[in-house]
C-alpha cells in the first residue's frame, strides 16, 4: 500500500451521497454532492464521477476512502433486507424469566428470528461460572437451524468479564454450521447489560448482509473508476474501522451520519467543545462536540424499537429540515413533520413549484437568497410565523441536548443550515464555516481510527493500576487491529466506576483509544 496521500470521504444518506478529497495535509481539492440511488452504487458511482471529472484530483493519488452510510439504520426501521438470525444465550436457569427478543416490535422479530433458545451456563461478576456451560443443548440447538440462517448471535452472562463461555459455544457453531455462517458474540459489540447487549448482537447478525451489500457497491464503484484503495467504515463514535471490521461489526455503523456530521463541524470551525446542529432536507440532528468528538449518550439507545446498550452518540433529532412543509393560514400554521425532501428544487415555492416549505420561510426572512422571492408575497404572513415557530424548535432542541449551564457556541452544518438564525437562546455564537453543506464527508475524510473497552475487572495483588492499564492496553489492541497507527494510538478517554453492594471489590472500566490511519 502507498503511503498516505489523497483521502476520498463519502457520505451516502437517503436524500443526497457526498464527496469530498482531501490531500494529506487536510486542504479539500474537491466536493460534489448528487442524488442517492435505490442500488446504492449508482450514487456512489455518480459522485466519483463528479469528483473525478475536474483537474484537481487523480485517481491514482486516492490512497484511502472512508464511507459513512445511513443504509443500516435504514434496514431496521424499514425492516428490509435483513438476514435471519439463530438467537443463542447462555444463561439458564438464572434468565429463564425473560425470553431472548423480549419487547421487539413483532413485524422486526418475523424478520430477523431463525429461532431462539437458553442454555445453562453464564458467567458470575467476579469472572466465575455461574453454572457449567451446556456444550450438548447448544449443539442440539444449533444443529436443528442449520441451513435456515445465515448467522447465530451468541450471548452470555457476564460475557464482558470473561468471554469463554461465548468462545465455546462459537466454537460449536462452526463445527455444526460451518465457516459461511456469520457469528455474532455480545462481548465483541455490547457492555454490561444482557438483554440490551444481546439485543444488539442479535440486530449486528441481522445487518451482515446490508453491510456486505454496501462494501460491494463501493468496491464495484471503485473498480469501475480504476481506483486501487484501502477502503474503511465511518462509526458510530465519529471514527473508523477497516472494512474486514465492519463486515464483522455492521451495528457498528448505526449513527455514524450524525457522528460525521459532527467531526466534520470541529474540523471546519476548530472548535473541539460546541454545539452542533446538522440540518439536512427532512430533519435536524442536535448534539454535542466533547474534546473533539461526539458526546456519547450515557442510556440505552432505542433502534427501530429495540433497546440496546452499544457506543452511540447523544443526539436528539428534530422534524425540521430545509424540505419540511409548511401549511396554515393567517390564524394557525403548522410546521412539517411533512417534507418534500430531495425535491425540495422542484417544489418550493422559490423553485417555481406550488408546495410553501421552510427554505421558503428562510429566503423570506431574508436569512438566504435562493430562487425568486417575488414567488412568496402571497404567502409571507404565514412564512413570517413558520419561521418563527421553527427557531422555537431549534431553541428547545439545543435546551434539552445541553449539560451544562451557560452559553456555549453552536456551528451549523448541512445543506439546510440557512434555517437557523444566528442568534439563539443559550448560544453565545453561530458558527458557520465553508463547505458545512458537505460536512458529513468531510467527516469521514478526516476521521481517526478508534477502539473501546467496557467491561468488570477485578484487581489483582497490583490493585486498581493493573486494571486501568489492562483497559488501556486492551483499548489501543482494538483500534491497531481497527487500522490505527500503533505508534501514534492515544488513550483519549477513561472512566472507572466501582461497583456498590459486592462481596469482592470490582470496577467497571471504560477506556476509548484513537490514532491516525496506518499508512
Amino acid at each position: 500500500m502507498r503511503g498516505l496521500d489523497l483521502r476520498l470521504g463519502i457520505d451516502v444518506g437517503g436524500t443526497n451521497t457526498d464527496a469530498v478529497v482531501l490531500d494529506k495535509d487536510g486542504a479539500m481539492l474537491a466536493r460534489a454532492k448528487v442524488p442517492t440511488t435505490a442500488d446504492v452504487t449508482g450514487g456512489i458511482r455518480h459522485v466519483i464521477d463528479a469528483i473525478l471529472a475536474g483537474e484537481a484530483v487523480a485517481k491514482e493519488r486516492i490512497t484511502h476512502v472512508m464511507l459513512g452510510t445511513t443504509h443500516a439504520t435504514n434496514a431496521v426501521l424499514e425492516r428490509r433486507k435483513l438476514n435471519r438470525v439463530a438467537v443463542l444465550r447462555i444463561g439458564a436457569p438464572a434468565t429463564l424469566g425473560v425470553r431472548p427478543l423480549f419487547g421487539w416490535p413483532a413485524d422486526l422479530r418475523e424478520a430477523v428470528s431463525g429461532g431462539e433458545t437458553i442454555v445453562r451456563g453464564g458467567i458470575e461478576f467476579d469472572g466465575r461460572d455461574l453454572v457449567p456451560f451446556d456444550a450438548e443443548e447448544t449443539r442440539r440447538f444449533l444443529a436443528s437451524v442449520a441451513g435456515t440462517v445465515d448467522g447465530v448471535a451468541i450471548s452470555s452472562v457476564f460475557a464482558p468479564v470473561s468471554d469463554r463461555h461465548e468462545l465455546e459455544a462459537a466454537e460449536i457453531a462452526r463445527e455444526e454450521l460451518g465457516d459461511d455462517v456469520h457469528l455474532s458474540l455480545s462481548h465483541e459489540i455490547g457492555s454490561v447489560g444482557l438483554l440490551e447487549r444481546e439485543n444488539a448482537t442479535v440486530l449486528n447478525g441481522a445487518l451482515v448482509g446490508v453491510a456486505r451489500e454496501v462494501a460491494g457497491a463501493l468496491d464495484g464503484a471503485l473498480a469501475a473508476h480504476g481506483i486501487e484503495a484501502r477502503t474503511f467504515f465511518a462509526q458510530n463514535d465519529g471514527t473508523l474501522m477497516a472494512l474486514e471490521f465492519a463486515l464483522r461489526h455492521p451495528v457498528l455503523t448505526i449513527g455514524s451520519g450524525p457522528a460525521n456530521s459532527m467531526r466534520g463541524a470541529a474540523y471546519l470551525t476548530g472548535a473541539t467543545d460546541a454545539l452542533v446542529a446538522d440540518v439536512g432536507g427532512t430533519s435536524t440532528d442536535v448534539g454535542v462536540l466533547a474534546h473533539g468528538f461526539p458526546r456519547e449518550s450515557s442510556a440505552g439507545v432505542d433502534i427501530g424499537g429495540v433497546r440496546t446498550n452499544f457506543r452511540m452518540p447523544d443526539i436528539l433529532s428534530i422534524a425540521l429540515g430545509g424540505g419540511t412543509v409548511v401549511a396554515g393560514s393567517d390564524g394557525a400554521v403548522t410546521v412539517g413533520p411533512t417534507s418534500v425532501g430531495y425535491r425540495l428544487t422542484e417544489e418550493a415555492l422559490v423553485f417555481g413549484g406550488s408546495t410553501p416549505t421552510i427554505t421558503d420561510a428562510a429566503v423570506a426572512g431574508r436569512r438566504a437568497e435562493i430562487g425568486d422571492p417575488a414567488a412568496l408575497y402571497a404567502h409571507r404572513a404565514v412564512l413570517e410565523r413558520a419561521l418563527a415557530h421553527a427557531d422555537d424548535l431549534i431553541a428547545d432542541a439545543i435546551d434539552r441536548v445541553k449539560l451544562v449551564r451557560g452559553d456555549r457556541p453552536l456551528i451549523v452544518v448541512g445543506g439546510g443550515s440557512v434555517v437557523v438564525p444566528d442568534r439563539l437562546p443559550g448560544v453565545s455564537e453561530v458558527l458557520r464555516a465553508p463547505h458545512a453543506d458537505v460536512a458529513n464527508a468531510i467527516g469521514a475524510a478526516i476521521a481517526a481510527v478508534s477502539g473501546q473497552v467496557d467491561r468488570i475487572f477485578h484487581p489483582g495483588p497490583s490493585g486498581r493500576d493493573e486494571a486501568v492499564e489492562q483497559a488501556c492496553a486492551e483499548a489501543r489492541e482494538q483500534a491497531i487491529r481497527a487500522g490505527a497507527q500503533p505508534d501514534a494510538v492515544e488513550i483519549v478517554e477513561l472512566d472507572e466506576i466501582p461497583l456498590a453492594y459486592v462481596t469482592n471489590y470490582a470496577t467497571r472500566i471504560r477506556a476509548k483509544a484513537a490514532g491516525p490511519l496506518a499508512v
